[in-house]
C-alpha cells in the first residue's frame, strides 16, 4: 500500500518558490530576448570589420546562442518545477558556466577583430 508511488510526492510546492522559478525563467528568457537582438544589431548597424564574413557570423552566433538560451532555460524551468513537487534536491545546471565561457570566447573574438579592423 505504501510502495514506490505512494511515496513519491507530486504537490503543489510553496507558491513563493514556484514564483521564484518563474523569475529565473524570465531572467534567462530575457538574456536569451537580448542575445538574439544583439545578433539583429550586429548585422544591421556595426559597419563591416577586416573581414566581410565577420559581422554576419557573429550575428549568427548571437543569434543562435539567443535561441538555445531560451529552449535551456525552458527545460531548466520544467525540470526545477518536477523537482520541487516531487520534494527533491534541485537538478545542477551547467547554463551559467556554458554561457559565461561562450561570452567569454566571443569578448576575445571581437577583440582581435577590432583591433584587426582598427589597423586597416
Amino acid at each position: 500500500m505504501g510502495g514506490p508511488a505512494a511515496e513519491e510526492r507530486d504537490a503543489d510546492p510553496d507558491y513563493r518558490f514556484t514564483l521564484a522559478n518563474e523569475r529565473t525563467f524570465l531572467a534567462w528568457f530575457r538574456t536569451a530576448l537580448a542575445l538574439i537582438a544583439g545578433g539583429v544589431a550586429v548585422v544591421q548597424l556595426v559597419p563591416e570589420f577586416a573581414f566581410p564574413a565577420a559581422r554576419p557570423a557573429l550575428g549568427i552566433v548571437l543569434t543562435v546562442t539567443g535561441g538555445a538560451v531560451a529552449l535551456l532555460a525552458v527545460r531548466r524551468w520544467q525540470r526545477v518545477q518536477a523537482a520541487m513537487r516531487r520534494d527533491e534536491d534541485l537538478p545542477p545546471t551547467r547554463l551559467p558556466a556554458l554561457l559565461g565561457l561562450a561570452l567569454g570566447a566571443l569578448t576575445l573574438f571581437l577583440v582581435v577583430l577590432i583591433v584587426l579592423s582598427s589597423r586597416g
